[in-house]
């Protein structure tokens, strides 16, 4: 079997040779040259021209003879963020990182307020029916949550047969997505993540009525593939209790009694100007917690008093972001507006590999990182949310987590790396467009290194810089044997004190340390905020 590596689409504009063919000086021309091997580069010929083509990548020629990209050749930086200065404590129990600093520290906590969300039917807007329903056409998008409760007659013979058998009963599902709690006579008997998979969850039933109560949870819609309307939610297939001594109970035909969302959600108990009225309580430290938890504080920065002056909110313009990693799974709102779902997953302790090969089909597996790490922590608040004082911080837990370590904190880019080669693309900027023809021409074909700080902050130390053959990658780059002795000079030149700035990546710039090899720059800086910021974390 033929198989085709090489691939070439071309696209013309209108012409007025009856779409015969046409020499690249007529009408408009852009070309797409594709390698689709995932091991070999290769050098094919395209109207003429030589073309080396890296494995699977695509090559862009807006103009069907110079190369403005390849999918390969992405000259990207890397920005390592890190926890802002001026961090934030919530509740009793917070960590405070240390902060050198002259001025007086007074870090404010406030109590947290605590609310608990009934399990189950709680609203005269329940309905009964006969049969599992559609999760999705039941809640019709009012709230993630969906309860189904029923009630079934267990025998002295089925509880005889259990113990003299030393089994239990289970409740099986044919199907199930994407999250289920399933609790019996008020307990929790076990939760269930995935997608359309089948759960079988051992229950303890006592003699007479038990009552068997599912939460069936959405954690996002697909939104993607064939018929994906047609995926649907919550449950699919047959409901059955099993390990009975006369059989199977099928559940799946039983009453079933309905309630959309929470208590909570209804009564808006996150709202600022509805709280009150809610019947919050005081929660306490030594508190023993329990699941499908509302919790309420006032967030407050630490107030740093320099010369008499209080600042309640941090200065500049870095993202804020909430720490949940001490919390298990639920909502969160912030002054009344909903920051979304939160769930602390742990990622896989396998399947991340030391290095990440692009090559190939994508699959959900390829390039893993962080394995057995929270797959996120952080969770962003954005600035137009927050007030410069008595801000107020609503969380809905569904596990037995309490939110005494939840943290607050600026977000910023300290580090930034880049490395670029001569084998690279000059930058788009350097393509222009004739209004008069609409031909697309290239003025100048230099490869360009662009670095850039966070809004606001500037570039204030290049930590690294070497033009030649450097090492490693960023936060361990290294001088290789071909090294420009100028590097340093010219890449803080251009870019100290600057939020951004450009360097070419050519002999022209930092002249020719050893001919005939193939060169790279690779830049490692530091960004600083604003002067008034930093003076005050660090003065």
């Amino acid at each position: 079997m033929l198989v085709m590596l090489f691939q070439a689409h071309v696209y013309r504009g209108a012409s007025s040779n009856n779409g015969q063919d046409m020499s690249l000086n007529e009408g408009i021309c852009a070309a797409f040259i594709a390698n689709i091997d995932e091991h070999e580069s290769a050098t094919v010929k395209f109207y003429g021209q030589e073309y080396t083509l890296p494995p699977w990548s695509v090559s862009i020629l807006p103009d069907c003879r110079n190369t403005a990209f390849n999918t390969a050749k992405v000259a990207t930086q890397t920005s390592i963020k890190t926890v802002g200065s001026d961090s934030v404590s919530v509740g009793n129990n917070s960590l405070i990182p240390q902060l050198i600093i002259k001025s007086k520290l007074e870090s404010i906590s406030q109590s947290w307020m605590t609310l608990k969300e009934p399990l189950g039917v709680w609203g005269d807007n329940n309905f009964t029916s006969k049969g599992i329903l559609e999760h999705l056409n039941v809640t019709k998008d009012q709230s993630d949550y969906l309860w189904y409760l029923t009630r079934i007659y267990i025998s002295d013979d089925d509880i005889s047969f259990w113990k003299e058998n030393d089994v239990s009963p289970t409740i099986d599902i044919d199907s199930m997505r994407d999250f289920v709690r399933i609790f019996v006579n008020g307990q929790l008997a076990g939760s269930v993540k995935g997608k359309w998979i089948k759960v079988v969850q051992p229950v303890k039933l006592v003699q007479g009525y038990n009552d068997i109560l599912l939460l069936s949870e959405t954690v996002g819609l697909q939104n993607y593939g064939a018929f994906l309307e047609k995926d649907g939610a919550g449950f699919k297939g047959q409901m059955k209790l099993t390990g009975c001594k006369n059989g199977d109970i099928n559940l799946t035909t039983s009453l079933w009694t309905y309630q959309v969302g929470l208590k909570g959600e209804f009564l808006k108990v996150y709202d600022v100007n509805s709280t009150e009225s809610a019947g919050w309580t005081e929660l306490s430290n030594d508190e023993i917690p329990t699941v499908f938890s509302w919790y309420k504080s006032d967030i407050k920065w630490i107030v740093l008093l320099v010369e008499q002056t209080t600042f309640d909110a941090p200065g500049g313009t870095d993202p804020v972001a909430l720490d949940f990693s001490s919390m298990g799974k639920g909502q969160a709102w912030v002054n009344g507006h909903h920051i979304g779902r939160y769930w602390t997953l742990v990622a896989p302790n396998n399947g991340c590999g030391r290095t990440c090969d692009y090559r190939g089909t994508y699959n959900s597996d390829k390039c893993r990182t962080n394995c057995g790490e929270i797959t996120q922590a952080w969770y962003h608040i954005p600035r137009s949310w927050l007030n410069t004082s008595n801000n107020v911080l609503v969380i809905f837990e569904e596990t037995d987590r309490t939110p005494f370590e939840i943290s607050i904190s600026t977000r910023s880019t300290e580090t930034i790396c880049a490395q670029v080669s001569e084998k690279h693309y000059p930058p788009l900027h350097t393509w222009s467009h004739s209004e008069f023809d609409g031909k697309i021409s290239l003025t100048d074909k230099t490869p360009e290194m662009h670095l850039q700080c966070d809004k606001g902050h500037k570039i204030s130390s290049i930590e690294f810089a070497s033009y030649g053959t450097p090492n490693g990658s960023c936060q361990t780059f290294s001088q290789g044997k071909c090294h420009a002795a100028n590097s340093l000079s010219v890449v803080s030149q251009a870019c100290e004190g600057r939020n951004s700035c450009s360097i070419g990546i050519s002999n022209a710039v930092f002249g020719d340390p050893c001919r005939h090899i193939v060169k790279s720059l690779a830049v490692q800086a530091k960004c600083l905020p604003p002067p008034d910021v930093s003076t005050l974390a660090s003065s």
